[in-house]
C-alpha cells in the first residue's frame, strides 16, 4: 500500500489548480520539493478554511493507536461514510509502489497522466500538543495499478478536491478508482529477482 510518495508539485500548477476551483487560498509555503515522503515524514495537505482552502504541513501517518502498534498511514475507505470527518487532500506529483520480495525491491511510480498535480483524499487530525497528521483513503485497485498493487489511494484531480473537502457530491463518486489509462505508470527502480 502507499507509504512513499513524492512532491514535485510547481507553485505555478498548485496555483492553477486552486485557481480552477474558484475558492480563497492562504500561503503556498508548505508546498516544499521532496523525491520521497514517507511514513513520519510532513507533506502538504489542503484542507478546508472556512469557504475556502489552506495548506498547510502535516506528519504522514496519525499516531499508532495502541502501544507497540505502527501508525495509520491508509484507511480503507469501502462502504464508509466521511461526512463528519476532517477530511483533507494530499498534494503531490506521484506516488509510489513496490514489488518483489527482495530488497531493493522495483519502484513503480504513478501519475495522472494530463496534469503535473494531482491529489490523494484523506483525513487529518490534531493531537493535545497541536501537531497534524494525515491518513490516505485507500479503495479496490483500477485497472492501471491492479496488475501492481490489490488496493489503491483513493487518487483525486484537481477539479475534484473541492467536492471532497466540502462533499459535495457523493462519496461514491470520489472514493473509487480512475478508468483505465489516466495514470501514467513507469518503473523508476528495478529490483532484485
Amino acid at each position: 500500500m502507499c507509504n512513499d510518495y513524492e512532491q514535485h508539485v510547481s507553485r505555478a500548477d498548485y496555483a492553477s489548480a486552486i485557481a480552477a476551483l474558484e475558492l480563497a487560498a492562504g500561503d503556498d509555503a508548505a508546498l516544499l520539493p521532496a523525491d520521497d515522503i514517507r511514513i513520519g515524514d510532513h507533506g502538504p495537505v489542503l484542507r478546508a478554511a472556512g469557504n475556502g482552502v489552506e495548506l498547510v504541513s502535516m506528519r504522514f501517518g496519525f499516531p499508532p493507536p495502541r502501544p507497540k502498534a505502527g501508525p495509520i498511514f491508509n484507511f480503507k475507505s469501502d462502504g464508509r461514510h466521511f461526512g463528519d470527518s476532517r477530511r483533507c487532500v494530499v498534494v503531490l506529483s506521484g506516488f509510489f509502489e513496490f514489488t518483489g520480495s527482495k530488497y531493493p525491491k522495483t519502484k513503480h511510480r504513478f501519475a495522472l497522466k494530463d496534469s503535473a498535480v494531482m491529489g490523494i483524499a484523506g483525513l487529518w487530525s490534531e493531537d493535545a500538543e497541536g501537531a497534524l497528521s494525515f491518513t490516505m483513503l485507500t479503495t479496490e485497485p483500477g485497472p492501471d495499478i491492479a496488475p501492481i498493487h490489490d488496493r489503491q489511494v483513493c487518487v483525486l484531480k484537481p477539479e475534484d478536491w473541492a467536492a471532497w473537502l466540502f462533499l459535495t457530491r457523493p462519496e461514491t463518486e470520489l472514493l473509487r478508482p480512475l478508468p483505465a489509462g489516466a495514470l501514467v505508470v513507469e518503473v523508476v527502480r528495478e529490483g532484485k529477482a
